[in-house]
């Protein structure tokens, strides 16, 4: 699978059984490519931190989410999950 793929798809980690939607793909200088896992709302419903994993131990176990389903007319709201855009 492309690595580009794999971005909104469900993902775990083989190794430590982590589970998240795939919102990031990075290609090192030195090949070794990384997945970032976003996982979804703790028990109490706070935002948990994403993890970032290399490539191999990542199993698609889901569809998860389409990006065109959460793309917008301008990006760059920032990495906090919680920051809000207001629109026209």
């Amino acid at each position: 699978m492309d690595t580009k793929e794999l971005l909104g798809k469900q993902g775990k980690d083989k190794i430590t059984g982590f589970t998240g939607i795939v919102t990031g793909v990075a290609t090192h200088l030195y090949g070794c490519d990384t997945v970032g896992l976003s996982p979804s709302l703790d028990k109490d419903g706070k935002i948990q931190d994403s993890h970032w994993f290399d490539i191999g131990r990542i199993e698609v176990i889901g569809e998860g989410i389409k990006p065109e389903d959460v793309r917008v007319e301008k990006n760059g709201a920032g990495s906090n999950p919680t920051e809000t855009r207001s629109h026209p």
